[in-house]
């Protein structure tokens, strides 16, 4: 499986920006997809996830009410719309796939695949 993440940009904050992930060669339709993020230096975080073949979404606290996570199977696309972007959200944006149960969904180490980031940076 590769990801390739794309969309990143520089939005004013209260602004809005949608990220995609093209997955190729992904034939599993159980995986996992999600978004983490890494700020300047921070950790990486779980931002949110869903999986393939499935209608659930999870998000981390930080993003919840602002941020939605969707997938167009047909493209094999994962998208993060966020809105009501605040200038604590910038940070490296990255995707991951893998074979991973919802309760270690935010535990970088459950995902085998990753994209190579794209970055969002909120400023005025």
């Amino acid at each position: 499986v590769q990801l390739q993440a794309s969309g990143g940009g520089l939005v004013q904050p209260g602004g809005s920006l949608r990220v995609s992930c093209a997955a190729s060669s992904l034939t599993d339709r159980s995986y996992f997809m999600a978004w983490f993020r890494q700020a300047p230096g921070k950790e990486r975080e779980f931002v949110a996830g869903i999986r393939w073949s499935g209608t659930n979404t999870y998000y981390g606290d930080s993003v919840k009410g602002r941020f939605t996570i969707s997938r167009d199977t047909s493209k094999t696309t994962v998208f993060l719309q966020m809105d009501s972007l605040k200038p604590e959200d910038t940070a490296v944006y990255y995707c991951a796939a893998g074979r991973v149960i919802a309760s270690t969904r935010t535990y970088e180490s459950a995902y085998a695949y990753w994209g190579q980031g794209t970055l969002v940076t909120v400023s005025s």
